[in-house]
């Protein structure tokens, strides 16, 4: 059912942004002490049986100079450099098989998917662990809440480091074109590209899908399903650190990244979705600072356009070439 604002007021939803002072600083700080370590990208052929399609096993640098690990797929036999897709995954899902990452290569672009440090258990296997730099806080079982009473300690500051640095990783290899490479991701991969989108000012383009980690308060507010039960499960036990909580989260607020971001976006919402709420998303949107669209799937739920998002970001990228 229909549960959030109706939608002509979704279209004009421009909520305050609770921002910290020290956004910028902080950001600024982060990356450059991830870029003080090397980023020693490696690509290690990997052979399959695939006839149209070169295979890479991926390692790079990311957050605390750890190494995360990737795929990357390109064309074989490609003439020029090419447009990459830098792939960003769902909650609890990890960088999988070759396999699930061949639309991008079959036209003729390359794709450079990232795993997801600490997950890749729950619907898409992962293999790069979680090493935390400093102890955390309690936290309820999930990722939501790890290391949230510090934006230092909190677990998305590793994970948003890893994504810009994985964007860095794709542009270093020779077939890529670095001027023209696009971040990609549905719902926690859809967060992610918001978040490269704000820190990275020269993307070619962002397709977010069913953003999640976008205005995390009214999100806790509106639903109760998981991921965001997490962080409203911490709040009720923990009474006494909620105003600590949010803070944490102004640092990784999609909706403060979007208004930094200048790169031609694509968005996606499901005016059913109970995971990532319409008026989330549309925060996000409204505050988003480039060129922008977005495609509402009416009736659908966290799922948005599936294979029709699929087709309307095929056209979205072939139009960039006009």
């Amino acid at each position: 059912m229909i549960f959030d604002l109706p939608l002509e007021q979704l279209r004009t939803y421009l909520p305050a942004r609770a921002e910290p002072e020290d956004f910028d600083s902080f950001w600024e700080k982060t990356l450059s002490e991830a870029r003080g370590f090397p980023l020693n990208a490696v690509f290690r052929s990997n052979p399959t049986d695939l006839k149209l399609v070169e295979v890479y096993d991926v390692t790079f640098n990311g957050f605390g100079g750890q190494p995360i690990k990737g795929w990357f797929l390109l064309p074989r036999d490609h003439a020029d450099r090419l447009r990459c897709i830098v792939e960003y995954i769902g909650y609890g899902g990890g960088r999988g098989d070759p396999l699930d990452w061949l639309l991008w290569p079959n036209l003729g672009y390359a794709v450079f998917v990232m795993d997801i440090r600490g997950q890749g258990s729950t619907w898409r296997i992962g293999v790069t662990p979680d090493i935390e730099m400093e102890p955390g806080n309690p936290q309820v079982p999930g990722f939501m809440t790890r290391g949230i009473l510090k934006p230092q300690t909190y677990y998305y500051r590793r994970l948003y480091t890893d994504a810009v640095r994985a964007v860095e990783a794709a542009r270093a290899h020779p077939a890529v074109d670095a001027k023209r490479v696009v971040a990609s991701g549905a719902s926690q991969g859809g967060g992610l590209t918001l978040a490269v989108a704000g820190l990275i000012p020269d993307l070619e383009a962002a397709l977010p899908d069913v953003p999640f980690l976008c205005h995390f308060r009214r999100a806790t507010e509106i639903v109760d399903t998981y991921p965001y039960q997490e962080i409203s499960s911490y709040c009720q036990r923990h009474r006494d650190h909620i105003e600590e909580v949010f803070r944490t989260l102004s640092y990784f607020d999609g909706v403060n990244f979007a208004v930094r971001s200048s790169a031609p976006a694509l968005f996606s919402v499901g005016l059913m979705d109970e995971i990532c709420p319409p008026s989330a998303v549309f925060a996000a949107y409204n505050h988003y600072g480039g060129k922008k669209r977005i495609n509402v799937w009416p009736y659908n739920h966290h799922e948005g356009g599936e294979t029709f998002q699929v087709l309307e970001k095929i056209k979205f990228l072939a139009c960039l070439d006009n």
